[in-house]
């Protein structure tokens, strides 16, 4: 039986502020099973890292918590205390690789000065074995394919893979159960993008993590690792189903069309010329469309798509879920 360690019902999320409300999350509803790799796709801007930063339960300045539950681990993320959630859930049981990571380590502070200030934050005092804390560290960075010297150097003497990787090592000191990473591979090259991806895998090889959210609007990098993927469009989710389905049999119009726009290459190594775009521009989501979310720029929509947004249907053998009504008749 599986035991699901993310529990997701109905949550809601807005970023409030002079500019008015944006809908970022808006009634997503899921379920991540213990020592999955799920991946979360989409257009920039529908609701990915909104999404993460609602998981840890402290989402960042302006977007607010508007409803909707949140369980990790059976916790119920938004009815703990302050502490607990700070000292026993962050790094512990949620690690957490922020988009644009690499940005977060101070240029004139050495890697131990960070891992020492990270420590501080999730103990609430400062370490009282330096040395202590900082040779586990070193222990734990020797199994990313770090060396123990990387610890005494200053963020501009790494490359960007390198910093990457120190970040990841840093989030899963503690070995948490569950590791969120969003866009980790932006800015590296092909070739550090793998070895970051084989980095991930590896931990979880290890037992360091047991259950990863990949956030990524590349589907391709997806692909090399994820067990399954969500795919969200303008604060909702979409699609639910294994890696292999949304590439080779994907069911929402939305999802199809991403698929189409996806750069491959035939069998004598000439690029595919025939690329479809996806017409039009998201919906502004602080005022989002009565109806689904997709219909304005959706060729297979019917006068229902205008007027109500679809629950999910289960259509096929698979039973992936989708919301769209063009599978209302087929959907169980």
């Amino acid at each position: 039986m599986t035991e699901e360690v993310i529990k997701i019902k109905e949550l809601k999320g807005y970023y409030r502020g002079s500019f008015g409300v944006v809908h970022a999350v808006d009634g997503v509803s899921l379920s991540v099973n213990k020592g999955d790799i799920m991946g979360i796709a989409g257009e920039s801007g529908c609701g990915k890292t909104s999404l993460a930063e609602l998981i840890t339960g402290r989402p960042i300045q302006l977007l607010h918590h508007e409803g909707g539950q949140v369980y990790v681990n059976d916790l119920s993320m938004y009815e703990l205390d302050e502490e607990v959630l700070r000292k026993e859930i962050l790094c512990k049981v949620i690690g957490y690789v922020p988009q644009a990571s690499q940005n977060s380590l101070n240029p004139v502070k050495r890697i131990r000065d960070f891992i020492l200030d990270v420590t501080r934050e999730r103990v609430g005092r400062k370490p009282k074995n330096k040395e202590e804390v900082l040779n586990r560290v070193a222990e734990h960075f020797n199994k990313l394919g770090l060396e123990k010297s990387v610890i005494d150097k200053y963020p501009h003497e790494l490359s960007g893979g390198m910093k990457q990787r120190v970040i990841v090592g840093i989030s899963t000191i503690w070995n948490p159960l569950i590791l969120i990473v969003d866009e980790p591979t932006s800015a590296l090259d092909v070739t550090t993008q793998l070895l970051l991806i084989q980095t991930l895998k590896h931990l979880k090889q290890m037992g360091i993590v047991e259950t990863i959210l990949f956030i990524s609007h590349d589907i391709p990098l997806l692909a090399q690792i994820c067990d399954s993927c969500i795919i969200m469009y303008a604060g909702r989710i979409v699609e639910k189903a294994s890696m292999d389905d949304i590439i080779n049999n994907p069911l929402h119009p939305y999802t199809k069309m991403l698929i189409n726009s996806i750069a491959s290459f035939n069998p004598d190594g000439s690029a595919e010329t025939n690329l479809e775009g996806i017409p039009g521009s998201p919906p502004d989501l602080k005022s989002p469309p009565k109806g689904c979310r997709f219909y304005p720029r959706c060729s297979s929509s019917i006068e229902k798509c205008k007027e109500n947004y679809p629950p999910f249907f289960n259509p096929g053998a698979a039973k992936n879920p989708v919301a769209c009504w063009l599978y209302e008749e087929i959907g169980d």
